[in-house]
């Protein structure tokens, strides 16, 4: 149960879903161990711990949080246990958005008849999906006011990928890209930035489309990078790299939160959300995956460009005054220097890849430091 004894009544719940590889220690490669992890894991986190579309996966989601120190808690809780249930087996828990090197295709798909339908429909996209993400829920009163948030939300993305950025290397090289996940998701139906939408109701009809269509196998596989919850009444995120760090994935929930917050605020006065191309929105998402904090930033606005260096100054000036609601001003300010100062999760393994050329180095520096507190 979330402790919101400091909360005021304003402030939303949150919480975050992980998914994590397993890797075998020796070999550093990937192993489909994810039923026998799960399950180990769930003796003790029950329905906290689940099986991914991937045999190679976990996956983890934490209770509903209202506070930093409650959320960052629970998913060093989760992360040690996952962790602890992959050495009984003989594997390694990492969290890392792809595989750095093996020859994981086609991914061994979990024995499930959701899963089986996926592999049916989607076929070597399936064979292909061999990424981890990070999900962040925020609580929205109703999915009327979800779906003008992700308007609000919209143009936020590409801020979120480049901070989250995690996954520079696939398959034995460097992809040149700090989130090769993200750009790999994109080949998938009804993925990447959503649509702007009228209402709820111009919502349901597309969906309606394409699930009557075949192009979704049901209302809960949407791939947008924000979509209202089939399950919860929440907002969800889905834009991030899955973080090395638990401390990280917190911060991104904060921010998600923030900026949810500011959604929230902007559509209690009346403003449906800007109406942004969606070429300059995807092609600003593109440059955030391959470029992360370096570089530069597109404008999903305008199309300008910008020195990347501005993009945090940008989204505290936007979410600052939900950030004092939340309270959380102090520290996502701090995360975020610490953040800058450590660089990205693609930053950082290219950093540990560049001391000896070793791609091993890189999956033994993520094993070790995924169940820990946090960046340093």
């Amino acid at each position: 149960m979330a402790d919101t004894s400091g909360l005021r009544p304003s402030v939303p719940l949150m919480g975050v879903e992980e998914e994590y590889f397993l890797v075998d220690p020796r070999t550093r490669e990937v192993v489909p161990y994810g039923d026998e992890v799960a399950a180990k894991a769930a003796e003790e986190l029950g329905d906290l711990v689940s099986r991914e579309l991937g045999r190679y996966q976990v996956e983890t989601k934490t209770p509903p949080c209202g506070t930093f120190g409650e959320l960052h808690g629970e998913l060093r809780r989760l992360r040690t246990v996952v962790a602890a249930a992959a050495e009984s087996l003989g594997a390694r828990a990492a969290a890392i958005g792809t595989v750095p090197f093996g020859a994981p295709v086609p991914m061994p798909v979990t024995d499930d008849p959701r899963c089986a339908k996926q592999l049916r429909d989607y076929r070597g996209l399936v064979d292909e999906h061999v990424i981890c993400a990070a999900h962040v829920h925020v609580g929205v009163p109703d999915r009327d006011r979800a779906v003008l948030v992700s308007n609000h939300l919209r143009p936020w993305l590409p801020h979120l990928i480049a901070l989250s950025a995690n996954s520079p290397f696939f398959c034995g090289r460097d992809t040149g890209y700090a989130s090769w996940r993200h750009t790999m998701w994109q080949r998938w139906p009804v993925s990447g930035p959503p649509p702007y939408f009228s209402s709820y109701d111009a919502y349901e009809q597309l969906l309606t489309a394409l699930t009557d269509s075949g192009t979704l196998p049901d209302r809960r596989t949407l791939f947008w990078d924000i979509r209202p919850s089939s399950r919860y009444p929440t907002v969800e995120v889905r834009a991030a790299d899955v973080p090395v760090t638990a401390e990280e994935s917190a911060l991104l929930a904060l921010l998600v939160r923030a900026l949810t917050v500011t959604a929230l605020r902007a559509v209690e006065r009346g403003d449906p959300g800007p109406e942004l191309s969606a070429e300059l929105l995807r092609a600003a998402c593109w440059r955030a995956a391959r470029d992360g904090l370096r570089g530069e930033r597109m404008d999903p606005r305008t199309g300008r460009l910008s020195p990347a260096d501005g993009l945090v100054p940008s989204l505290l000036h936007h979410i600052g005054p939900a950030l004092e609601e939340t309270g959380d001003r102090e520290t996502v300010v701090a995360l975020l220097r610490r953040l800058a100062a450590c660089g990205t999760g693609a930053d950082r393994q290219r950093a540990v890849h560049a001391r000896r050329g070793s791609l091993l180095d890189v999956v033994d520096a993520l094993v070790t430091r995924s169940p820990a507190v946090g960046l340093r």
